[in-house]
């Protein structure tokens, strides 16, 4: 994460993303698998390095093996040929996009750090259960702990997707972009993005005239400038 400053001297803090060698390995349709869809692959790997049957279907559509595989589901105006390449100009500076990833592993927490509980009282009498999490349950009816108990337990590791991050800025040179706010998962974790389902992100993006349909020509190479969100 980083800080910058806008035009009228406000603080925004950023999270870059590196955009790695995304590139489209399957296209799906619904001739074929009944709904649209995109099938992308991230960062290069080894051929040593893939299992057989990946490595097969990596060789099926001619693309290079890829770490990371996610779908995305598209409509069927933006389907994309098998082999185009994704880069950080895909997106425009100022659209909202939602972002998923696996949130950092706490491993096993209390509930007082897992829920933010308040503890119980450090006086009267109370005997080593400060951190305690309270009552559990009821009586003799209904004489169990319900589900879904908020309790103590393993913390974090969990996908976790966060709506409605804007773009701040966009560097196509380098391929990255900057969205305002934190992401899930820790430094050099991986991340997926799509654009924002929230019905006032969406509009909002829909008025920004973004690349949709998207189009082989749209993904041309633009110029290297690095393009901010307007203030």
């Amino acid at each position: 994460m980083t800080l910058a400053w806008d035009d009228n001297s406000v603080g925004h803090p950023l999270t870059l993303i590196h955009i790695p060698d995304n590139q489209v390995i399957q296209v799906k349709t619904p001739q074929n698998e009944g709904y649209t869809g995109l099938q992308i692959g991230a960062v290069n790997q080894l051929a040593k390095r893939m299992p057989k049957s990946l490595l097969l279907h990596f060789q099926k559509h001619s693309v290079v093996p890829k770490k990371k595989v996610h779908e995305f589901r598209v409509t069927e105006d933006a389907l994309l040929e098998t082999g185009t390449c994704l880069t950080a100009s895909h997106l425009v500076a100022g659209q909202y996009v939602d972002i998923t990833g696996k949130s950092i592993g706490k491993g096993f927490q209390g509930a007082m750090k897992r829920w933010g509980f308040g503890g119980q009282g450090a006086s009267h009498g109370a005997s080593r259960s400060h951190r305690s999490l309270g009552s559990t349950g009821h009586r003799k009816s209904p004489g169990r702990t319900f589900k879904n108990k908020k309790m103590h337990g393993h913390m974090g590791n969990k996908q976790v997707t966060v709506l409605g991050l804007l773009v701040y800025a966009v560097d196509p040179l380098n391929n990255l972009i900057a969205v305002r706010g934190s992401v899930p998962g820790s430094k050099e974790g991986y991340v997926f993005i799509r654009d924002a389902i929230r019905m006032h992100h969406w509009k909002h993006n829909q008025a920004l005239k973004l690349p949709i349909p998207t189009a082989p020509e749209s993904l041309e190479p633009p110029p290297a400038e690095v393009r901010v969100t307007p203030t």
